[in-house]
């Protein structure tokens, strides 16, 4: 085809240029010439008119040759009906000697500029379709046409119904329509044998034409013989016009095959294809009127007129609209009588309306066929339906009928041979508008528009590409891996989706704004047309028959509420575009047969059977081959299709479809916690996967990518279906629970593979550890995935993720063995040494804390990292616990295995310190590295304490070594931030400074010689205890251990006394003493207070304990520390009044310690009193006591100072 040229300029009025000589143009100046629009200014009244020649086959143009007078046009030139260099391979057509227009014709031309179908033009037809509508109330002639309806555009053709008739006679085509014609229309229809006088004015318009190109004005004569022999061919050419109508499904193969092939019939045979636009119409349309040129006349029409037939106004308007649409400005008429040349005359193309005999009224031309756009606009309203135009001769009354529908009502719907060329049109306009790339998202609405209607058009046994492929755009058409933005604003909820156009407004039937077509209410109207056009000279009226819309769908996509409900829509495409891949491959015989309402049976093996982390590591190894296969391109299908048929390719693109939406819905469910329902999907998608694996001949990156994230998301989910298992009986019936679709889906996969190529990481396990298993295998699979095709570093942000998720599996698995092996401590009763299983369980949590601390040290996650150290640390703490329980409690002594794992925690702790930096990497993880580090030093330290291995070291060491170790933990006991913590801190540093305090208290006891050591270790024993005391007083639960530190260091002031000889240096001893008992006094309120809540409880049983509430105090403690406390208060009393009494024989006159004496005696004589009864209740002793404490506190106050 020649070169497409557009060009939009304006020109000056045409036929503006002077008149002259004719002369030839070169093929540049005739193409911007015809490329050139024209606006023509007729009788005052404007007519707009702009013609742009969208693609031209014509050679370039020649000057015609004006023939002599008398030439006798009924002798052929030597050259007729002959192919000439000069004129190209179009000659023949351009010459007027083609077959009349085909009945596909304006398919032909939609094909060639699908682009202008369904958006900017109203129209596409050939240029006689045209004229003989807007003929329509100037003729009496009969008028059929087919309508079709492409989004907004309308398809007009010639349907002769002679012709079609003529066929179903011989093949029994059309027979319904033949019938209907009969009934409704004319009863009596014959064959019309077209007269001697058609052929003959056709031959002599041929011969003159062929003279004109010529240039010799000697006709060189032919026999008489031949002469006959030629006109009769050519009548029977027109004749054989038959041939041009296809059958039913007489379509080539080259669209069976390629629905983007051009098909035989469908050619767009025309010379020019014009964009006209007349007014405000836009049309497509064909022409191969003959142009000559020459000189200064860029383009006239040539024209042979009878003589003695004057011109009527249907000619005139064939004259005039055939120049408008070719966009020439000048006409050249030869007339002739009886065959002989007469004379030439030339006429402007905005003359010819007011031609003597021809006058007509641009207006009313321009009135009519906005009249009759408006009125097929209104009516033919169902996309993919043939309409029919009719007129019957001499009828005023025009009638349109949906044949689609009448059809329908016959036996084999499939019988409207426009029905295939009609889909193919949908189905390349929407194709046209998929690709463009940018295409705006709100024509998808229009888009599943024409492919739905497309696929309802056609049979499906029949056309299965097409309709897989356009199942296939219609699932691509929802965008799965978006979030659905609701665009209610744009485009609002259409609920009835499927329909093909909802009009904005019904056409109401009122003659005086719509016209008087109507839904033929009267009854004696035909009631099988769609409209009726009652009189044709009602075309003629100004807008009366205004459309009150544009051509325009309100075919809004459809907004589905929720992600599941867009990818079962797009699955349901899916399926269909899959039964027709498979029904169309022929080995499905051989296979075995399948039915697809039977569901699938799901294995579920015993846990026993099931041969646990070996058997998994098994399939994952063949798993990993099976990929590196894949990278070499293996091919393996069942069903037999050949790699590279369209099967193959369709198949390919609806598998890896169906494989995403499956995906998009388990991660949909796996958001609304629905485990059971997303692990089905995921397996849907992974058998989706594997089918496609085995057909596809070359891996691309891209889908090996998303078998990554289908693997990394099943990992995910079999993660959470470890931790939910109490929910374990809800999630297995959500997994076996199947639709209908997915079991049809599954059976076409099951035609090219058994799928079970991911069965070891779908299946729902019932056992823990398996299913941590799985879930890590996923994740390593995932992983390798990333490995093999280098697409880790194309996909960064994925590869992290999933070493999270591998770091964080190993950290749950670890977790679950290290519990394991807790359990089996705690339940070791009889043997005492460490069992191998627990070793085994042991190694497996190591394993695991050290392979996902590589994983996040790899991705630099510090924080991670350091909670995966500060695990592998308890890891070492169970190791050290373990080896504690060996030997016999007795003797038992801190063990060197013990020592070696509470070390190597230490480390561990002191490493997760290092990866974090500082608090500010993550402040939670710092503290609680911190008080675990705290933790293991205080525990290594009181285990040394308590369980001292003398065996082995000298005491002196290990008082040494306990000592370090409780420093160590105080430095890491974090006793002044405020946090939920803090009371737990301020009780450790408080509990470290009382075992310090009474290790060194212990040494001062055992210890005799050194006397600068004993000095020492007494100063640290006060330091401590006065440290421990102040911590235990900031706590408000702690009031017994207050009280034993504040004993202690009574018992600590009585063995310094011992050792003092001096009456002085023992006063001074004891009047401290009684001062650290006056201070207990907070400690007894403390335990007051709790002694009381315990009592007033029972009166409140319905209100609960509040949740932070201190543990209930411990009766036996406090009843057997008031026992001692009270011994102990009566002896320092005692020791106090005979120290004082003595101390006054010697001096006397000192009032102060009179005063002391006197209520220590007071108080002694009250403590004996009350320790004397015997039922005095545990409330009643605390009372006596603190008031006890309130009256030396008041009497000492002199005496102390004295003392002091």
């Amino acid at each position: 085809m020649g070169d497409s040229k557009e060009a939009g300029a304006e020109a000056p009025p045409a036929g503006a240029a002077a008149r002259g000589g004719l002369s030839l143009l070169s093929q540049g100046e005739n193409e911007e010439a015809s490329a050139q629009g024209s606006a023509l200014f007729l009788g005052g009244s404007e007519v707009k008119s702009r013609a742009v020649v969208k693609y031209s086959s014509a050679p370039p143009r020649t000057a015609f040759a004006r023939l002599e007078e008398k030439t006798d046009l009924k002798l052929p030139p030597a050259n007729w009906l002959r192919e000439s260099a000069k004129l190209g391979p179009a000659g023949t057509t351009i010459l007027g000697n083609s077959r009349k227009s085909k009945p596909f014709s304006s398919f032909g031309m939609a094909y060639d500029f699908i682009d202008s179908v369904g958006n900017d033009v109203d129209v596409v037809s050939d240029s006689e379709n045209i004229k003989k509508l807007l003929k329509i109330p100037y003729s009496k002639s009969h008028v059929s046409m087919a309508v079709h309806r492409i989004g907004r555009t309308l398809l007009l053709d010639e349907l002769d119904i002679q012709e079609l008739f003529m066929r179903s006679s011989q093949t029994g085509d059309w027979t319904w329509l033949k019938e209907f014609y009969q009934r409704l229309i004319d009863q009596k229809w014959q064959r019309k044998k077209k007269s001697k006088e058609h052929w003959y004015q056709k031959a002599i318009l041929s011969k003159f034409l062929y003279y004109s190109i010529n240039g010799d004005g000697a006709a060189q004569p032919v026999p008489p013989a031949a002469e006959q022999q030629e006109s009769s061919s050519s009548g029977q050419a027109t004749d054989s016009d038959g041939a041009s109508w296809p059958a039913p499904f007489e379509m080539p193969s080259s669209v069976s095959e390629d629905p983007s092939a051009s098909s035989q019939g469908l050619k767009n045979d025309f010379v020019r294809n014009i964009l006209w636009t007349f007014e405000d119409i836009h049309m497509l349309v064909g022409s191969n009127m003959p142009i000559f040129g020459g000189g200064r006349y860029p383009a006239v029409s040539l024209r042979l007129r009878d003589n003695n037939k004057p011109i009527n106004v249907l000619t005139g308007i064939d004259y005039w609209l055939d120049n408008l649409i070719c966009n020439v400005p000048e006409l050249v008429m030869c007339f002739h009588v009886n065959g002989i040349v007469q004379k030439y005359e030339m006429i402007k193309t905005e003359e010819i309306p007011n031609l003597e005999n021809s006058n007509f009224s641009t207006k009313v031309i321009k009135d009519i066929a906005q009249n009759i756009l408006s009125f097929l606009k209104s009516n033919c309203t169902k996309e993919g339906h043939t309409y029919w135009l009719f007129k019957a001769s001499g009828s005023d009354i025009v009638k349109l009928y949906d044949l689609t529908t009448l059809c329908e009502e016959t036996e084999d719907k499939y019988q409207n041979p426009f029905t295939m060329p009609v889909a193919v049109l949908l189905y390349k306009v929407a194709c046209n508008m998929m690709m463009k790339k940018g295409q705006n998202k709100k024509h998808y609405g229009t888009v599943r528009t024409l492919l739905l209607n497309c696929v309802r058009l056609l049979d499906k046994s029949r056309h299965p590409q097409i309709i897989a492929s356009a199942n296939y755009m219609l699932s691509e058409l929802f965008q799965l891996d978006e979030p659905k933005k609701e665009e209610s604003s744009e485009s609002p909820l259409n609920e009835n989706s499927d329909e093909s156009y909802s009009e904005e407004e019904e056409e109401m039937p009122d003659s005086d704004e719509n016209g008087s077509y109507s839904t033929c209410s009267d009854p004696s109207d035909d009631n099988k047309a769609v409209a009726i056009i009652k009189s044709v000279g009602e075309l003629s009226v100004p807008e009366k028959y205004k459309s009150i819309h544009q051509i325009r769908p309100s075919c809004a996509f459809p907004v589905c509420h929720d992600t599941e409900e867009r990818c079962r829509l797009v699955l349901s495409y899916v399926l269909e575009g899959l039964k027709s891949v498979d029904s169309s491959i022929k080995k499905e015989r051989d296979l075995p047969a399948a039915d697809p309402n039977t569901p699938i049976p799901l294995k579920y093996e015993d846990e026993s059977t099931r041969g646990g982390p070996e058997a998994l590591e098994k399939q994952m190894a063949l798993f990993l081959d099976k990929m590196g296969s894949l990278q070499k391109g293996n091919y393996s299908s069942q069903s037999g299709m050949i790699p590279g048929s369209w099967q193959h390719k369709m198949k390919l693109q609806l598998i890896l479809k169906s494989s995403k939406a499956y995906y998009v819905l388990s991660d949909a469910a796996m958001s609304l916690q629905k485990y059971g329902r997303a692990l089905r999907y995921i397996k849907l998608a992974l058998q989706s996967h594997d089918t496609y694996c085995c057909l596809c001949t070359n891996m691309l990156s891209e889908v090996l990518l998303f078998l990554s994230q289908y693997l990394t998301l099943c990992g995910d989910i079999q993660l959470m279906l470890a931790q939910n298992a109490n929910n374990r009986a809800a999630h297995l019936e959500e997994f076996n629970y199947q639709t209908k679709e997915d079991q049809e889906i599954l059976h076409s996969l099951h035609r090219e593979s058994s799928c079970q190529g991911f069965a070891w990481a779908t299946d729902l396990s019932t056992d823990l550890e398996s299913q941590l298993s799985v879930s890590c295998k996923c994740y390593e699979a995932a992983n390798e995935i990333l490995q093999f095709s280098d697409l880790k570093n194309q996909n960064p942000e994925h590869y992290v993720q999933l070493l999270k998720r591998m770091g964080n599996i190993r950290n749950e698995i670890g977790v679950f063995y290290m519990n394991q092996a807790a359990a089996l401590q705690s339940e070791r009763v009889v043997s005492k040494t460490v069992s191998t299983a627990e070793q085994q369980l042991w190694k497996k949590s190591f394993s695991c804390f050290e392979k996902g601390i590589h994983n996040f040290e790899s991705i630099d996650d510090a924080t991670n990292a350091a909670l995966l150290l500060c695990n592998t640390g308890r890891l070492m703490r169970i190791c050290a616990q373990a080896h504690c329980g060996a030997g016999d409690e007795c003797k038992r002594e801190f063990s060197p295995e013990e020592g070696l794992y509470y070390n190597k925690a230490v480390d561990y702790y002191l490493k997760a310190l290092r990866s974090l930096g500082t608090r500010d990497t993550h402040a939670a993880v710092w503290d609680s590295v911190n008080w675990e580090l705290s933790t293991t030093y205080f525990t290594m330290a009181t285990l040394q304490q308590d369980y001292a291995p003398l065996s082995r070291k000298a005491q002196e060491q290990i008082e040494k070594e306990v000592s370090e170790a409780m420093m160590k933990s105080l430095k890491y006991c974090d006793v002044d931030s405020v946090s939920a913590r803090q009371p737990l801190c301020q009780y450790r540093a408080a509990t470290i400074h009382h075992r310090l305090a009474s290790m060194y208290h212990s040494c001062l006891r055992n210890q005799v010689g050194d006397e600068h050591l004993r000095k020492q270790h007494r100063v640290l024993a006060d330091l401590h205890y006065s440290k421990a005391v102040k911590l235990f007083q900031l706590l408000k639960d702690a009031p017994c251990e207050l009280l034993r530190v504040q004993l202690e260091r009574v018992a600590f002031a009585e063995f310094q006394m011992t050792s003092q000889n001096s009456n002085i240096g023992k006063l001074k001893t004891l009047s401290g003493a009684l001062d650290i008992m006056v201070r207990t006094k907070h400690a007894f309120q403390l335990i007051r207070k709790e002694l009381v809540e315990e009592f007033d409880q029972p009166k409140n049983e319905e209100t609960p304990p509040a949740a932070d509430s201190a543990p209930s105090l411990n009766r036996e403690e406090v009843i057997k520390l008031l026992s001692i406390f009270e011994s102990r208060l009566s002896f320092l009393l005692l020791q106090s009044i005979k120290l004082l009494s003595s101390a006054k024989k010697k001096t006397s006159n000192n009032l102060e310690e009179d005063v002391v004496l006197k209520t220590n005696k007071q108080t002694y004589s009250q403590l004996l009193r009350a320790t004397a009864n015997k039922n005095t209740s545990l409330l009643e002793r605390i009372d006596v006591l603190i008031h006890l404490l309130d009256q030396l506190a008041r009497g000492s106050g002199g005496g102390g100072g004295a003392v002091q």
